[in-house]
């Protein structure tokens, strides 16, 4: 059986987490938080990131590597296109939305989440690259109304963890909601995939940590 390893509060785990529910996987879940100096992490994840999966045959790191593995040991219920095209266009998609969203909104999470500071010099830079990569992100994306189309599939795995917090983290910093500036409508998409009783399981639990660590800061 597969290890999902990580926390509920990464974006990361949580766009795996979502893949193996929706292609029902049987998997158990270990915490680990980034950065370890376990040995046993090491192994798995040489970066100590997360998330990361142990398998019969071995660990596995980085989350889009993760899924295209899923994808390819777990044919059923497929999160892909059977045209070699088109899953290359989601897979495209996927990219925009991990490195040209999330990466780069991800320098201003400091501030908007964790009560550090972002100079304003890497708060217009961020702007203006976030704003660049948007306009180029809404040529990609379809919306209609999954992020690539009519049907949930693997791109709606990177999507729904991770556009709330590029809007989230831009209204904080910026000022202004860039996705919802540019015309994305993220939030009626994230309410969307929420009501799927899989990404409710990925939400819930998600609350479940942020609750706790509340708690161990009150």
């Amino acid at each position: 059986m597969i290890t999902l390893c990580g926390f509920a509060l990464s974006n990361y785990y949580n766009k795996v987490k979502l893949a193996l529910l929706e292609k029902e996987i049987p998997f158990t879940e270990e915490r680990v938080l980034t950065g370890s100096t376990d040995e046993a992490v090491l192994s798995a994840s040489p970066l100590a990131k997360i998330p990361f999966i142990r398998t019969e045959h071995g660990p596995l790191c980085e989350s889009q590597v993760i899924l295209d593995y899923l994808e390819a040991a777990y044919p059923a219920r497929p999160l892909l296109p059977a045209d070699p095209y088109r899953a290359a266009k989601v897979r495209e998609l996927i990219q925009f939305i991990d490195v040209h969203l999330e990466l780069v909104a991800r320098e201003l999470y400091g501030q908007a989440f964790f009560g550090g500071s972002v100079s304003e010099a890497a708060q217009a830079r961020v702007r203006k690259l976030l704003t660049k990569n948007i306009a180029a992100f809404k040529r990609l994306a379809a919306f209609a109304p999954y992020v690539a189309g009519a049907e949930f599939g693997m791109a709606d795995c990177a999507a729904w963890p991770s556009l709330p917090l590029v809007g989230l983290a831009t209204k904080i910093v910026l000022g202004e909601d860039l996705l919802a500036a540019a015309g994305v409508d993220w939030k009626g998409y994230a309410r969307l995939v929420g009501e799927r009783p899989t990404a409710a399981r990925v939400a819930a639990d998600r609350q479940r940590e942020q609750d706790a660590r509340a708690a161990k800061k009150a």
